[in-house]
């Protein structure tokens, strides 16, 4: 059996910012701050760990209560943040998610940063939630290793059988995404659909790397 585990934003989709728009729009509506402060890294990072620096960046406490009252609010303005802004399903992953669940001898998952309930938010909008069964999230961890062995635990239990690391593939677009593959001892294919350069991305050595999914042929050959 082959594990494959895709990141969100920026390897399936792009929603034009709607997430990062819903969450200074959250920041706003839930603590009542005027004056936002854009500086705060996103890509390839938990949502929990964004959510801790948006919180230090507006002086405020970074305590669960404020978090769960984030969550809340953010989860509010995703939607309308998704079908507000120009987003896509990339290029070749339509088709890809549907070869590999037409087969019977790989499980798909998730392994993001993004909160769960975001998670399927997102995949909602553009029409692919219904190929992912489990997965690994960011509504707790600050650091995208953490998620990493989350989504692989969540593997483990969904799959019917023995999980063999060198058939579990992670797929992102972030040097993030590499590394986290590299945590927990897994295959990693990127791609160059994010914000992130080739360069950047070769730099991390990944198994296999394209500038999309629109020809997976590679995956594929390294299967047999």
């Amino acid at each position: 059996m082959y594990v494959c585990l895709f990141d969100i934003d920026g390897t399936l989709l792009s929603s034009g910012g709607a997430g990062k728009h819903a969450m200074y729009a959250a920041i706003a509506s839930a603590f009542g701050v005027e004056e936002l402060i854009d500086d705060v890294p996103f890509a390839g990072r938990t949502d929990r760990a964004i959510g801790r620096d948006l919180f230090l960046r507006h002086g405020l406490d970074d305590s669960e209560a404020n978090w769960q009252r984030f969550v809340r609010a953010y989860l509010d303005h995703l939607p309308r943040s998704l079908a507000s802004r120009p987003g896509c399903v990339l290029p070749g992953v339509a088709s890809l998610l549907e070869h590999l669940h037409g087969r019977g001898d790989v499980a798909i998952g998730l392994l993001t940063g993004n909160l769960s309930d975001g998670a399927k938010s997102k995949t909602r909008h553009f029409g692919i939630d219904h190929y992912f069964r489990f997965g690994g999230f960011g509504d707790r961890h600050l650091d995208r290793n953490d998620v990493a062995r989350e989504a692989l635990a969540a593997a483990v239990s969904h799959v019917p059988t023995p999980i063999d690391l060198e058939r579990t593939w992670v797929i992102g677009d972030t040097p993030l995404d590499v590394r986290c593959a590299r945590s927990i001892g897994v295959k990693i294919l990127a791609v160059c659909t994010g914000l992130h350069s080739r360069a950047d991305l070769v730099a991390e050595r990944p198994d296999i790397l394209l500038d999309d999914l629109s020809d997976a042929s590679a995956l594929f050959a390294a299967w047999t």
